[in-house]
């Protein structure tokens, strides 16, 4: 009797812990969820909820004068029209094949431009207060409007502007040379002038994590500067490199304002397709382009966190 009732005795303080366990894990799950939800809400109504009615619509018909909500997929036929003509490729092919141009020049020189700065800023400025104030210079452009800094490069790059005058000046030109203004140069000029501040800050978080000890212990190894740039840096980089490229991918492959200004609405780019319809008022036309945008771009960012996984990395 004795032997079965000292393990009864024995579990039963054990009951009312586990049981406050308990209440104490659902209070803090209750918790999170109550601290999570205004975020999330924000999330649903500023996003999901534009992007179910943007899918929506998409599926819409419209005519010359009006909306007709009625289910069609006739909107992604037009998109998509003509396209398995690997010869002559249709509009979309075309205009996505001019934008993922714009997109992967911007891409490298970006993180050319941004790797190089996020370098130098982390391993060659000791003072913290130095590096603080160079990335405030690297944002002093954010301080005035895109337009704003894509319109500065016109007296640059125009046929009388200041780059043309001064070749002529020096005559290493006899004539203004008419493809630095409203051509796929001046485009890219601006992407990279307004996307390369995206790429320097995520590399440069990457790199100032970076345990300094690592860098030395590779040149005690005898490894070259190169060598340990190339073996210790940028695999400790991947991280940031892949944040950076997904900013600048995503901004350049729905940008229209930087291709209309800069290619003087004569360079096509699906954001500038899409801006076009909805001028048009061709909303259907419009959501469904932005749908196929949307997807593609999805491909490509789960593309680069396929290559690196950001979550381990991080």
């Amino acid at each position: 009797m004795t032997d079965a009732v000292l393990p009864a005795l024995a579990e039963t303080p054990a009951a009312p812990a586990a049981a406050s366990l308990t209440a104490k894990t659902r209070r803090r799950r209750a918790l999170v969820y109550v601290q999570a939800a205004p975020m999330a809400f924000v999330f649903a109504a500023f996003f999901l909820v534009p992007l179910l009615l943007t899918l929506i619509v998409s599926f819409w018909e419209y005519n010359e004068y009006e909306i007709i909500p009625s289910f069609t997929v006739q909107n992604y036929v037009d998109v998509f029209d003509g396209c398995l003509n690997v010869a002559d490729p249709c509009t979309t092919v075309r205009t996505y094949l001019s934008t993922l141009k714009f997109c992967a020049l911007t891409w490298a020189f970006t993180l050319l431009i941004g790797f190089t700065v996020a370098y130098f800023v982390a391993f060659h400025v000791r003072s913290a207060t130095m590096q603080m104030a160079l990335f405030l210079v690297c944002t002093i452009p954010f301080w005035t409007s895109n337009v704003i800094r894509m319109i500065s490069w016109i007296p640059l790059l125009g046929r009388n502007g200041l780059v043309n005058d001064s070749l002529l000046g020096l005559g290493l030109i006899d004539r203004p040379i008419e493809g630095l203004l409203y051509s796929d140069f001046a485009v890219v000029l601006a992407f990279v002038h307004l996307n390369t501040v995206f790429m320097i800050v995520p590399i440069f978080n990457s790199m100032a994590r970076i345990d300094r000890s690592l860098i030395e212990a590779a040149y005690d190894a005898g490894a070259s500067g190169w060598q340990t740039l190339w073996h210790v840096v940028v695999p400790l980089t991947k991280p940031g490199i892949a944040i950076g490229s997904i900013f600048v991918i995503t901004l350049v492959m729905g940008d229209f304002v930087t291709v209309g200004v800069m290619g003087g609405q004569q360079i096509a780019s699906v954001g500038k397709v899409i801006q076009v319809q909805m001028s048009a008022l061709q909303l259907p036309a419009a959501a469904a382009n932005a749908v196929v945008l949307l997807g593609a771009v999805m491909l490509m960012i789960v593309a680069m966190t396929r290559l690196i996984d950001l979550r381990k990395e991080l």
